[in-house]
């Protein structure tokens, strides 16, 4: 019986050993990441990049090495000036993967942590170049033109550090407050300059107006007197009828109008004037 549990207690120690020196032989590189080894013994960093899946290693001689190499946004503030020395607080958002083919030589120099390192310099550097470039008024106006050129310069610059940059946009541009207040102020002159303009316009067409109907008015007199030369009196007449048939229809229409007919002055007489009488109620 004890020759059993000694063999059972040896085989038992034997597992553990074995399973032990194979999961130290063995390591995975899950979805998303790559792996490079450091080797003690061939002087360090191996200049090969290990893919998804399960690797083999040297323990006590190899150390496995995992980083992340799908494309993550990094969000880069920065404080600079204009070219017409307005301060303006501008953010860029960034998305950004590491260079896999370089990733031996990113993380001997500049470990793992080399978004950190690298994008906060290069993005502020970058910033303050390309906006020292335009007035506070152009950063709005051409703000697309504005950002490709800072995409385009801030790729250029992370290529140096083996950093693909797949997007760039500025999404946070303000400026400061006294540069504000102009904005607004230049605002409303601009307002104020519409309306006085408005103002001088409905003026001349009034005053344009007014020529017109003088003009027109001076004409028919033209006419009534032209007319009065050939036919004496006559048109007066005839404007007195018009004058007259125009008066009657209004009275006509009138609820308290009352008219009472002349009265006779004898036989053979004529009758006097009929009244027109307004009743009120």
């Amino acid at each position: 019986m004890d020759k059993i549990l000694s063999r059972l207690s040896t085989a038992t120690g034997a597992l553990a050993v074995g399973a032990f020196t194979v999961n130290s032989c063995i390591y995975n590189v899950d979805g998303g990441e790559r792996a490079v080894l450091f080797d003690t013994l061939r002087g360090g960093i191996l200049p090969d990049v290990r893919d998804e899946g399960t690797h083999f290693i040297i323990p006590m001689v190899q150390r496995p090495v995992i980083i992340d190499v799908r494309t993550k946004p990094r969000e880069i503030p920065s404080v600079t000036g204009t070219k017409d020395l307005q301060m303006v607080n501008i953010k860029l958002r960034v998305l950004w993967r590491p260079v896999i083919e370089k990733l031996p030589q990113l993380y001997r120099e500049l470990g793992t942590d080399f978004d950190e390192r690298v994008l906060p310099s290069i993005g502020n550097e970058v910033l303050k170049a390309v906006v020292a470039q335009y007035n506070a008024e152009e950063l709005l106006s051409k703000r697309a033109e504005v950002s490709n050129r800072i995409k385009t310069e801030l790729i250029k610059r992370g290529t140096h550090f083996h950093l693909t940059l797949d997007d760039v946009a500025i999404t946070h541009l303000t400026f400061g407050r006294e540069f504000t207040k102009a904005i607004e102020q230049k605002q409303v002159a601009y307002q104020e300059a519409e309306r006085q303009q408005y103002v001088v316009e409905r003026a001349e067409q009034e005053r344009i107006a007014n020529v017109i109907r003088a003009e027109g008015e001076a004409e028919a007199a033209t006419i009534i007197t032209k007319a009065m030369e050939k036919t004496g009196n006559a048109i007066i007449e005839v404007r007195r009828i018009d004058a007259a048939k125009e008066i009657a229809g209004k009275l006509a229409k009138g609820r308290n109008i009352t008219y009472l007919p002349g009265g006779t002055g004898g036989e053979g007489g004529s009758g006097g004037p009929g009244l027109l009488l307004g009743i009120d109620k």
